[in-house]
């Protein structure tokens, strides 16, 4: 079932994400919803609270970036084959000298800025099946967990702008917040909530 993808000024997207264990009501369900909600919006990464949920879950598949001819063969034969659910994650190590990439975000439709983040990261995350991994990640799928990452911290892209830049899209996100937005995936507005 494809979710509603909770939009800018929701204060769930501001929120510290709670841990979950395996008994967590529905997970399998939860998690199929999501990944088909991910899809339906053409991402490559959604978190958890951007479907209201305020727990450390989610889901990065880059394969979309494989068919991107900027990158090279190696590139993009990675992206195809990278598909992970992130639970309980905590992020160990950032390193490398930052780089700025465009990123955009499903909570903050027709937004789109540089952000300088780490090349490297170092994760500590239980998958699907509560087993705990420690993986070290780079380049571009270093970039989409560290996006989702910051989700569950309660944590935006736009936070990482400079200030001239959150000036100039101080407008844009306004609308967001008020649903004042075209897009063709399914979304909830704060606005919305509050007159019901």
């Amino acid at each position: 079932m494809i979710l509603p993808i909770v939009a800018y000024g929701d204060p769930v997207l501001r929120k510290k994400a709670k841990n979950i264990t395996k008994d967590y009501p529905k997970l399998d369900l939860l998690l199929d919803n999501m990944y088909e909600t991910m899809y339906g919006a053409f991402g490559v990464g959604l978190a958890a609270p951007q479907i209201g949920l305020p727990i450390r879950l989610f889901l990065v598949d880059t394969e979309p970036f494989a068919e991107d001819k900027d990158f090279t063969e190696e590139e993009q034969e990675q992206f195809k084959n990278f598909k992970r659910t992130f639970i309980n994650a905590e992020i160990l190590e950032e390193e490398g000298d930052e780089w700025a990439f465009n990123e955009g975000c499903l909570s903050i439709p027709d937004v789109r800025e540089d952000v300088f983040r780490q090349p490297r990261i170092k994760i500590q995350y239980q998958d699907e099946n509560f087993e705990t991994h420690i993986e070290e990640f780079d380049g571009l799928i270093a970039r989409v967990i560290q996006h989702e990452y910051d989700h569950i911290e309660g944590i935006l892209f736009t936070d990482k702008l400079s200030s001239l830049k959150k000036r100039l899209i101080k407008g844009k996100l306004s609308n967001i917040s008020k649903g004042k937005i075209r897009v063709d995936y399914k979304m909830r507005f704060p606005a919305m909530k509050k007159k019901r």
